[in-house]
């Protein structure tokens, strides 16, 4: 993980047959995204640290720093006060990293999302794509929808992306029907009848 974030020297560890930019140096003048920055081994924490404050990376097997500009979001679906009273988060590090804070509620308390969700997918995901590259499932049955509405999605949205890619398999003539979602949705129940199918275009 040092690696994919600093950089490293050729020859500064097994393996390392050429020397390689880290994800801040690709970065400069732009946006690193760090996802379940919770999960940061302690002894990296230190050096990303390091990085934010003096605004310059080390590549691993190097005492040369670079200068970088960079904006940093990072998410994490832990408690990071709480990971900070336990000690498995460093609190300069927290502090440091909460300029702006935002709260992203479970896909559970925002359901109305569930169809915007649903057509960015059939729009953008490539299993959805013909030999022709254009869309092959444009529309969702309504009763599909309130399946998806009346199901609590522990797994969040990439639970929802994982549902759609199984329905997309499952569909006939362009439309997801409620009998092509995952059986846990229903919970064992039967297929409703269809309902007409509302177009998310």
């Amino acid at each position: 993980i040092e690696s994919e974030l600093f950089g490293h020297e050729k020859g500064s560890f097994t393996g390392a047959v050429m020397t390689r930019q880290g994800l801040f140096e690709m970065a400069n003048g732009g946006t690193v995204f760090l996802d379940e920055l919770g999960e940061l081994n302690l002894d990296l924490q230190p050096k990303l640290l390091r990085v934010l404050e003096q605004r310059e990376v080390k590549r691993v097997g190097s005492n040369k720093s670079i200068a970088i500009d960079v904006r940093v979001i990072a998410a994490t679906n832990r408690t990071l006060e709480k990971e900070v009273r336990e000690g498995r988060f460093r609190e300069d590090l927290f502090y440091r990293l909460s300029v702006v804070r935002i709260f992203m509620p479970p896909l559970r308390d925002r359901k109305e999302d569930i169809p915007l969700l649903i057509k960015h997918f059939l729009r953008n995901m490539a299993f959805n794509r013909d030999e022709a590259g254009k869309p092959r499932v444009t529309r969702v049955d309504r009763g599909a929808i309130e399946v998806m509405k009346n199901y609590d999605w522990p797994g969040n949205v990439r639970e929802l992306l994982n549902c759609i890619e199984r329905a997309c398999s499952f569909a006939d003539e362009g439309v997801i029907a409620a009998e092509n979602l995952p059986i846990q949705l229903t919970n064992g129940s039967q297929p409703r009848a269809k309902l007409p199918a509302k177009r998310l275009t």
